[in-house]
């Protein structure tokens, strides 16, 4: 097989959608899933290249420029009668790549397939719509040739053939996430495509999945050979805020007497609004007013974050927030929070603005009758004047509470063991006037944008390949 794939080359015909007889004037669009991939490709940490020929229209040519600009990608001119200058221009421009050079082409252009099959390269063909293979479309090998029906196949495809080259030594990586989560993830180096060197619940009782995380689910369940990193029964009691506020309540085994206490915050489920004992249940639970409210389900929905900060009781029954909810203990904490990111064996921590005491949020609220502040937590967050944020310090001015790195390093670990996820983070505030470090939320596979990329991407990748070979081994 050779070198893994260390370049890509997209021929035009698999990026401008084609065009009918009488539309020959019309403007060139480009196909479906072409933009997804030029994204996908942009940080795949392999050179990426677009190629025309010289009777493509001067529009055309514009279009695919712009397109190669956008991404950051060259243009080289290659046609059947031009692929020795074309291979000579790619090999200037790209030098020792340290690997093969890939090119994808449309069966459209059968013309050039005699060539491109004697000139060493790795030659994938998309079929055209109709043309699809009855093996449901998957990439298939067929003479010196690779097959896909989708431009979505590609990423796939090269992980397939890298894997080959490296003769299976090396593992792939599949994820789901939201498209602007992968963005930041991929920018960050954290999803390449050339092989990186790196030293039990019912859940349909409880969490209802998207219909795609189901079918990935039913998918990795007739995958005997797939390695998943965090399965989904390990993620459930993160999406479920009652679950993990359960959890945290062992927390109370790490305290020694004379040092800081770590705990949960005190909560109460709520499954209507309207109950008639709801205050007296409030305050069996140590809960004081006043308290932010949050739907038990954590993400994967509709206003999974929609989340209030309640500062009297009547004020719940024409509550917004979706239920079942999770009312919880408002923690005054100077407006500063520690996100805290777990990534395998190693803790990163990073401090934050955040909402303020609970007496400048009753100022705030008092100009609209004291009614419950209603924000998402995604986009916008109550927050404190600078006289409050402590900035990145380590204490607290007002209390001279400090973060205890080791007693929160203790609780990571001991989360990690509890939960048996390998990528999660969570975050704490100090209350004060006790002193008392209050675990507040938790959630999986966060950005950690804080920690700086030099030292989260090795540290993600490393995670990963420990328990890929930890799994792997039984």
């Amino acid at each position: 097989m050779g070198a893994a794939v260390g370049g890509v080359i997209l021929d035009e015909s698999v990026l401008l959608a084609p065009q009918h007889d009488d539309d020959l004037h019309a403007n060139s669009s480009v196909q479906s899933g072409a933009e997804s991939l030029l994204r996908k490709l942009r940080h795949s940490k392999i050179r990426v290249g677009i190629s025309y020929g010289l009777d493509l229209s001067d529009h055309k040519v514009s279009l695919l420029k712009r397109m190669a600009t956008l991404y950051s990608y060259d243009c080289f001119i290659l046609n059947a009668s031009s692929l020795d200058d074309a291979q000579n221009e790619i090999f200037l421009a790209w030098g020792d790549i340290g690997g093969s050079i890939l090119y994808l082409v449309s069966d459209k252009k059968k013309e050039v397939f005699p060539k491109l099959s004697n000139c060493g390269w790795l030659v994938v063909v998309l079929r055209s719509l109709g043309q699809e293979s009855a093996d449901g479309g998957s990439a298939c090998e067929y003479s010196s040739m690779v097959y896909i029906n989708k431009l979505e196949e590609l990423p796939l495809t090269v992980c397939h053939l890298n894997r080959k080259a490296l003769r299976n030594t090396a593992a792939t990586v599949g994820y789901v996430m939201k498209p602007s989560r992968e963005e930041d993830f991929a920018k960050r180096g954290a999803f390449p495509l050339y092989p990186t060197q790196n030293g039990s619940s019912n859940l349909s009782e409880r969490v209802a999945y998207t219909r795609g995380m189901r079918e990935l689910q039913r998918y990795m369940e007739h995958q005997p050979d797939c390695c998943v990193i965090d399965p989904f029964n390990n993620i459930y009691p993160v999406v479920d805020r009652l679950k993990i506020q359960e959890i945290l309540l062992g927390l109370e085994n790490l305290n020694t007497e004379g040092h800081c206490t770590i705990r949960a915050p005190h909560f109460l489920k709520v499954d209507n609004f309207h109950e008639h004992d709801l205050v007296q249940r409030l305050s069996e639970a140590k809960l004081s007013l006043p308290s932010i409210v949050k739907p038990q389900v954590a993400c994967g929905v509709a206003n999974a974050h929609t989340m209030a900060i309640v500062f009297r009781t009547e004020d719940f029954k024409d509550l917004s927030v979706p239920l079942p909810a999770v009312v919880q203990e408002y923690v005054d904490h100077s407006s500063t929070l520690y996100k805290f990111y777990v990534l395998g064996e190693k803790v990163f921590y990073a401090v934050k603005k955040s909402t303020p005491n609970a007496d400048i949020l009753m100022k705030l609220s008092e100009s609209n009758g004291l009614k419950p502040l209603v924000f998402d937590s995604l986009k916008s967050l109550p927050t404190g004047g600078e006289d409050q944020h402590r900035g990145d310090s380590n204490c607290s001015k007002a209390t001279n509470h400090c973060i205890d790195l080791e007693l929160v390093t203790d609780a990571a670990n001991w989360l990690m063991r509890m939960l048996d996820l390998t990528i999660f983070g969570f975050d704490v505030v100090i209350q004060e006037c006790t002193g008392d470090h209050v675990i507040v939320d938790v959630n999986y596979l966060p950005s950690f944008k804080e920690v700086p990329d030099d030292i989260a991407i090795p540290a993600f990748w490393s995670a990963i390949k420990k328990k890929f070979e930890s799994r792997k081994s039984k």
